[in-house]
């Protein structure tokens, strides 16, 4: 269902017309458009009708009241295909050949060995990378310390078109800009040496986001962790002896509806894998990729990690998620 049709559909509807029902689909996770967050959907080889359209897409906005039910086809992850970058604003992504199954996180190792984009955690130590990533990579990017709902932080990097929403598909609940760099290899010498020297790591799983969203910190214990890591970082940055980049100091302000998420009382994980197995469920909010949702037949709210279906087949239905067998062991 594209996000048109379903805007024009009740909230939480799902549509027997829906023309990607019973085709099977590669989810390539959740992206955040404007507002919305988006599953991305398109249709595979895979049980495709003659005559559809290879790059069909059934994207689905997951707004209030969204009716996400589907059930997951084959085992482990199919390859997300590469990316093919020529510059600042000229990039596409390129489907898997044979869609082959994952062996690089979601790329087969023929689409890893073609992806531009593999080169870019690297360049500022090898100076090796396509002419387009080059280019891509020269203008301003900006280097940020981001807290989770646990209190785990990390720092990471976001080129300027993407400053915020890089933080809002992260998922961060507290979360500061630390320096603006004239481009991404200056940013990322940056976040190694903050990572050595101040010891903050570069990575946090979609699970464990979602998991501490079952209980989070108090967010002004929150915001005191995030505070103290990036007075370090801060501190760190303004001592090195590093050209091309400046300290700043602004905060991330991320969207209203996560203080939903954040003050719902009682959540608790979605009771089951969602890399197997047949799920219904109505989405209330998304937090990054992490969707508070509910299921038929009890009153429990939980917390789903919509992260694990990126680089899953799914085929959509008229499903439901069991309730747990024993309702009071969620209390």
């Amino acid at each position: 269902m594209s996000p048109a049709a379903h805007d024009a559909a009740a909230p939480g509807a799902f549509r027997t017309a829906d023309p990607a029902a019973g085709r099977t689909l590669l989810c390539s996770g959740v992206s955040w458009s404007g507002s919305h967050p988006v599953a991305r959907l398109r249709l595979t080889p895979v049980g495709t009708v003659p005559g559809a359209d290879p790059e069909a897409s059934s994207d689905l906005v997951l707004e209030p009241g969204t009716r996400l039910s589907f059930e997951i086809r084959g085992t482990g992850k199919y390859c997300l295909g590469f990316r093919r970058i020529r510059g600042r604003d000229d990039h596409e992504s390129v489907r898997c050949a044979d869609e082959a199954g994952a062996e690089r996180g979601t790329q087969c190792a023929r689409c890893f060995a073609q992806d531009d984009a593999r080169h870019m955690h690297d360049i500022h130590r090898s100076g090796i990378a396509p002419a387009g990533l080059k280019r891509y990579l020269d203008q301003t990017h900006w280097l940020y310390v981001a807290t989770f709902a646990d209190g785990a932080s990390k720092v990471g990097t976001a080129v300027d078109g993407r400053k915020r929403t890089r933080l809002v598909e992260q998922g961060a609940v507290v979360a500061r800009y630390v320096a603006r760099a004239d481009d991404g290899r200056v940013v990322r010498v940056l976040e190694d040496e903050v990572t050595r020297s101040v010891g903050l790591q570069q990575a946090v799983r979609s699970t464990a986001k979602a998991a501490a969203l079952c209980a989070p910190l108090p967010p002004e214990q929150l915001d005191r962790i995030n505070e103290g890591f990036t007075l370090g970082t801060r501190g760190l940055l303004q001592g090195l002896n590093i050209e091309g980049y400046a300290v700043v100091q602004e905060e991330f302000r991320p969207p209203a509806s996560w203080r939903d998420v954040l003050a719902h009382e009682g959540l608790q994980p979605y009771p089951e894998n969602l890399t197997r197995g047949r799920h219904g469920m109505t989405v209330q909010h998304l937090l990054g990729s992490s969707a508070l949702v509910s299921i038929d037949g009890t009153d429990v709210a939980f917390m789903a990690d919509l992260g694990q279906l990126k680089g899953r087949r799914l085929v959509r239905g008229d499903f439901s998620t069991p309730v747990p067998a024993v309702q009071e062991a969620l209390f």
